[in-house]
């Protein structure tokens, strides 16, 4: 995994000479944009080998939200993959409907899907849902806005992601996204969820995250070297989240002690290891523990999958 990395602007690059634009602490080296890009793109490159998340013969739907971390992951599965035609690329794109946001990334995201020749699906909250987001919140129920977007969004990009035949999901987590799930994890003490990788068998297209082991800076800092940092609004609803207030939290920690991220990933993949144990021990260890949702089909844990009892909620039911 990396490590902080920060923009420097100072000293020589140590590959070639050239000014430096980050300095990454994990190795204390100072990197021109070139040797920069290059070692994101190994270090990805490596993880994707490392896992075989990605073999020949998949198609990979890429879901594309027009933001930075998706835009860099299309834009280096595009670039990485490039000598690989047994593996296809489709971008997926969620519209969930949020007034004076969602134009602008919906904008860049088909302008990039375009420059690098990869098929959109574009998918909307009002064709599979019925309702905007907007909509969805302005009913009395008033569900908490990212639980809800998160679960129809999910919902949404899954079933596309289906339909257009693909073997696997990719999403653009970076090492800070592992690191706030895990700790909101910790945090709601759900054991089940620490230990849970994914539901089993065909029921989902599996999930990968290629920049799951990148922190965001490097992330952010290769968007602006390649162009694809772009000045787009922030989503409205975005400071209600849990998440937002984990995320300040591990960034405060990282910044007065670096390192803290990947420590705290590392702990936390011990702590799984262990808690797994402990509840196979006792022979509450679900492997599965999914059934079928009785409106929908999809993996459920109870009667109704999230997306329905949601819907089932706002509609007053």
């Amino acid at each position: 995994m990396g490590d902080e990395t920060k923009v420097a602007g100072v000293g020589p690059c140590v590959r070639c000479g050239a000014p430096a634009v980050a300095l990454v602490r994990s190795t204390g080296d100072h990197l021109c944009a070139a040797h920069f890009v290059a070692s994101v793109e190994r270090r990805v490159q490596e993880t994707i080998e490392r896992t075989g998340m990605i073999r020949d013969g998949d198609c990979i739907a890429v879901g594309l939200s027009g933001g930075k971390d998706s835009s860099v992951l299309l834009y280096l599965l595009s670039h990485l993959l490039r000598d690989r035609p047994a593996v296809r690329l489709v971008a997926i794109t969620i519209d969930e409907g949020i007034a004076g946001y969602r134009e602008e990334t919906m904008k860049a995201a088909r302008s990039l899907a375009a420059d690098l020749g990869v098929e959109q699906i574009v998918v909307s909250f009002e064709d599979a849902f019925g309702s905007s987001l907007d909509a969805f919140l302005r009913k009395p129920a008033d569900p908490h806005p990212c639980t809800l977007c998160g679960v129809l969004r999910r919902r949404a990009l899954q079933t596309a992601a289906r339909r257009a035949g693909a073997t696997k999901l990719a999403t653009g987590h970076s090492l800070d996204d592992e690191a706030e799930a895990a700790l909101m994890n910790v945090l709601n003490g759900d054991l089940k969820r620490i230990v849970r990788t994914g539901i089993p068998g065909d029921a989902f297209v599996p999930r990968i995250k290629p920049l799951g082991e990148v922190p965001e800076k490097e992330v952010t800092l290769y968007a602006v070297v390649q162009g694809l940092f772009l000045p787009l609004p922030e989503c409205p609803y975005a400071g209600r989240a849990l998440r937002s207030e984990a995320r300040g939290i591990l960034s405060s920690l990282e910044y007065r002690h670096p390192g803290t991220t990947v420590q705290f990933m590392e702990g936390y993949t011990t702590l799984r290891e262990e808690v797994a144990r402990c509840l196979e021990e006792k022979g509450d260890l679900e492997e599965g523990g999914f059934g079928r949702c009785e409106e929908c089909g999809e993996p459920a844990t109870g009667r109704r999958c999230q997306a329905c009892a949601l819907l089932a909620s706002l509609a007053g039911e």
